[in-house]
């Protein structure tokens, strides 16, 4: 009892109300040296009177109480007892006899439970449940079945200002010292003050269109929810009691709230109110509520028996299907096309089996159900040839199954989308949702074996099967394996205390010196293409055409047009357009590759601004790309760097007399291996890809790769590394492969695939970075176009850890944490969108908190702040559809040019800036 008492107050109470807030009037405190009083700390009340004679204390038994903020209560005194929620919670069980009254006295109780609550004078709170969990359910989106807003939270009743309102709250509860951590990273901004008040905390005005309910569930459960009127049809709030909770104090909050809603229906008090007036407010006709998601992620292994809560299969939702997007030519995917009620005959079938099919409804943003059940056929129908056909009710769609049709795995959900071209150009994003985890295995070893094959033009059996296990381990999107301990830390990344700006700062508008008017009117057409960031001084080249544009970067992290390269011709003066560009000699020196002669490249000197040399590599073989010798080289006279044709790398040398290719450091295969790209750490260690998808590692030139990883079919359209060699990059068109190259047991533990070879059971196990289903399919009704991945780059620089990753497709930047990517955390990416598709993007040297952009018509320096965790909102941007059927800026725009939060409009952008 000795500890017992050390934690008791006892308090005078000097009027009586049920405000949980109170003020103590008199109190002998006792010093508790391991519960230092402070700001929000939660206390728990319990009444020291007679229960008989005052059932009414029972209201105030259970609610954990806030310090600090004192209101008057009722009169008498009480026993304040200090101590944690666990810790109060253990006391009432404890006092079980003590704390619950009789029948009787739960009747009385809530005869006068109006008159407590609804008593004279403003109070700020009416009743309180100190615990539970936040949830937001979507049911019919392919979010799944909820998302957790708050993981420990309470939720109260309080009025407002004007007679007869009430809101509805649920206010975050932080945990020791983090809300004091959190006010010092968000410091005085007022603006961030509001934004955070709204984060921690979600208010909703007490009305009968909530539908506001309690349920009971069969586990024990007991759950609040209302409708959210800002979402979807069928989206709800659950806010989930925590069990301690006794049930009686539930029925006070649903009674408090029902009377609330009377008085605000009618404009009156709620003393007049019968049993039969406030049961209109009890929503029994409502659906049961659907199930919130535990706070862990769901288990693989569960069913989905019932779609009850997918999406309602009304004709309204099926005739979604009617509205497709209409798709440009040059965005259709390749393979044959056939009627859907007569596909081709399937001479071997992979796969058949049963589904649901959803279409993506772009009005509400999720996937409507169009059939509960459906038979998805992949099969071989040709040589190398692969057909997907989906009947159910009627035939749906049949399509060639080729990688670009935008493949999307989700395992949590069971599901596969997929972008489907009807032969009338109309676009759908569609989705398959399978009945567990075994079976969606299933589906997707077909799918992929049907891409390999085409792609490799080799049967899926005559693999092996740790190589096959390769590629199947490659697609599990969203199934990663766990992060290293060293990662596992939940702060979140810090981020430099600089205003967030909503656009980019737009570069100075240079203009072209031709005064030609043939060139100008041939200008018109070009557009920036490609994008070189300078390492040893701050500047950026911009090649748009013929021209080439530099720019210096300010220190207060801007573009500064520098100048301009008008001509950019051959040594014998014929005008070219580079096709390539690399940064070299301490960037003093850029060199070029145009689009007509592979064999040859050519070396800008840049302050001359004249092409100086014209190298002929070698007369057999083409350069199909190009990187330096290590991955600083362009930060010193190094004359070196390395190629890549379709079958040999090798290195070039400018100083060499005739052909700049150094023969005895060439490794060339007899078969075509296309190569595609390449990349080098900073001890000089070679990342080859290909376009047939697999990645060798080389620890110098000349000789055999130490590691081999199978190809996975998709073409590998860029390739980096990090400056330690530990990660590995390659990007294809549909996703980002991250390959941990660091060897994690064996003889060879602690070495990286580039200096020793992974054993045959030992195969790094990929990372696929990829858009979940529902971005995949909002992306493609927003731009019309399926997901086309740009390179995609580490953040560098010397002595800089690799933190972020950067790529764009279409008008969005995308930006990847890479320790939410190891910790297998789902959506791990921020996105930013512009008017115009995204021509080339990297990070400015040195530093993960700027990128630099280059559109169409424009280059940005746009700080990494300014990004958003994709949302429906954030995915459509700041744009709208004008009546010419395509987007434009709005019309009202955010500050001055001058302000840093300048919001382009479409007069903004000019066409020629060159």
């Amino acid at each position: 009892m000795g500890e017992e008492k050390r934690r008791l107050y006892e308090i005078e109470i000097v009027k009586r109300t049920p405000i949980l807030n109170l003020h103590i009037t008199t109190a002998t405190p006792i010093k508790l040296p391991n519960e230092p009083r402070k700001r929000g700390t939660r206390y728990q009340l319990l009444s020291s009177r007679n229960r008989r004679e005052h059932p009414e204390d029972d209201l105030f038994a259970p609610y954990l109480l806030t310090a600090m903020e004192p209101e008057e209560a009722a009169g008498g005194k009480y026993t304040l007892f200090l101590g944690t929620p666990e810790t109060v919670q253990r006391r009432i069980k404890t006092n079980e006899q003590e704390l619950h009254p009789t029948s009787a006295d739960k009747m009385f109780v809530l005869r006068n439970v109006g008159k407590l609550i609804f008593g004279s004078g403003v109070q700020e709170s009416l009743i309180e449940l100190p615990q539970g969990q936040l949830y937001l359910v979507r049911p019919l989106s392919p979010k799944g079945y909820s998302e957790l807003i708050f993981k420990d939270a309470a939720i109260r009743i309080r009025r407002t200002n004007q007679d007869f309102h009430f809101q509805l709250v649920v206010q975050r509860a932080f945990e020791e010292g983090e809300e004091e951590l959190l006010a010092e990273e968000e410091g005085d901004d007022a603006e961030i003050d509001a934004l955070a008040s709204e984060r921690d905390e979600k208010t909703f005005l007490l009305d009968e269109a909530l539908h506001f309910r309690v349920e009971t569930r069969d586990g024990g459960d007991s759950v609040i929810a209302w409708r959210d009127l800002s979402g979807d049809t069928g989206d709800v709030y659950e806010f989930v009691c925590d069990a301690a909770v006794p049930p009686n104090q539930l029925q006070l909050f649903l009674r408090a709230a029902q009377k609330c809603q009377y008085e605000r229906k009618y404009r009156k008090s709620n003393t007049t109110a019968s049993e039969e007036d406030l049961r209109q407010f009890e929503f029994h006709q409502e659906l049961p509520i659907p199930p919130a998601s535990p706070i862990n992620s769901p288990s693989l292994t569960r069913s989905i028996d019932s779609t009850e809560f997918m999406a309602p299969t009304t004709p309204s939702k099926q005739r979604a299907a009617a509205s497709p997007t209409t798709i440009p030519e040059d965005s259709k995917p390749s393979g044959p096309i056939y009627d859907v009620s007569n596909p081709p005959k399937p001479k071997e079938i992979y796969a058949s089996i049963t589904a649901e099919l959803h279409v993506y409804d772009p009005q509400p943003g999720h996937f409507a159900l169009v059939d509960d059940s459906v038979v998805a056929t992949v099969s071989e129908v040709g040589k190398w040839e692969y057909w997907l056909q989906i009947e159910g009710k009627k035939p749906w769609l049949g399509t060639a199954v080729v990688s670009d049709f935008s493949p999307v795995f989700d395992f949590q959900f069971f599901s596969f989308v997929f972008n489907h071209f009807s032969p009338d150009g109309a676009a759908r994003s569609w989705l398959l949702r399978f009945k567990d985890q075994p079976t969606l295995e299933r589906f997707q070893e077909a799918i992929m074996q049907a891409i390999w094959e085409r792609l490799n033009e080799t049967k899926w059996a005559k693999i092996q099967e740790k190589e096959r296990d390769y590629v199947l381990d490659s697609m599990g999107a969203l199934t990663m394996e766990d992060a290293p301990l060293e990662e596992e830390e939940d702060e979140e990344e810090e981020e430099e205390e600089e205003e967030a700006e909503d656009e980019g700062i737009r570069s100075d508008v240079y203009d072209s010196e031709e005064d030609e008017e043939e060139e100008q009117e041939k200008d018109d057409h070009e557009i920036n293409s490609q994008l070189a960031v300078g390492y040893k001084h701050d500047r950026s080249f911009v090649v748009r055409g013929s021209k080439i544009g530099v720019f210096s970067h300010t220190h207060d992290n801007r573009l500064k047009f520098a100048t301009n390269i008008s001509k950019v011709t051959t040594p014998k003066g014929k005008l070219m357009n580079p096709k390539k560009v690399m940064l070299h000699g301490e960037d003093r020196d850029l060199i070029i590759q145009n689009n007509v002669d592979p064999n040859k490249l050519y070396r800008m000197d840049i302050e001359y601004g004249k092409v100086v040399d014209e190298w002929n590599v070698h007369d057999d073989i083409p350069v199909i790309n190009f990187a330096p010798e290590n991955k600083f080289a362009q930060m010193t006279s190094e004359q070196t760097f390395l190629g890549v044709s379709n079958n040999a790398l090798f290195r070039v040398d400018p100083r060499l007399a005739g052909n700049k290719l150094v023969d005895s450091d060439m490794k060339q295969y007899a078969s075509k291996n296309d190569f595609s790209s390449l990349a080098t750490t900073e001890k000089g260690y070679i990342a080859v890809a290909s376009n047939k998808g697999d990645i060798r590692l080389f620890d110098r030139l000349g000789i055999r790769a130490k590691t081999q990883l199978p190809a996975l079919g998709d073409p590998i359209t860029g390739m980096d590394v990090s400056a330690d060699g530990r990660w590995i990059l390659g990007t294809t068109q549909n996703y980002i492969l991250l390959v941990d190259a660091m060897q994690k047991d064996g003889k060879n533990e602690g070495k990286l695939g580039f200096e020793k070879g992974f054993s045959a059971d030992t195969k790094p196990r990929p990372r696929r970075l990829a858009l979940t289903p529902e971005h995949v399919a909002q992306f493609y009704h927003e731009t019309g176009k399926p997901i086309s991945f740009t390179a995609a780059k580490f953040n560098t620089g010397e002595g800089v850890e690799e933190t972020s990753i950067i790529t764009a497709t279409g008008p969005y930047i995308i930006e990847w944490n890479l320790k939410r990517v190891l910790r297998g955390t789902k959506a791990p990416y921020k996105i930013k969108r512009y008017e115009d598709d995204v021509k080339a993007d990297d990070f400015k040297f040195g530093s993960d908190k700027n990128v630099i952009v280059a559109l169409p018509n424009e280059v940005n320096m746009v700080a990494k702040q300014s990004f958003r965790k994709p949302t429906r909102e954030s995915i459509i941007g700041n744009v709208r559809i004008s009546s010419g059927g395509h987007r434009s800026s709005l019309a009202n725009k955010i500050g001055t040019p001058l302000s840093g939060r300048y919001k382009l409009g479409r007069d903004d952008i000019v066409n020629s800036p060159y």
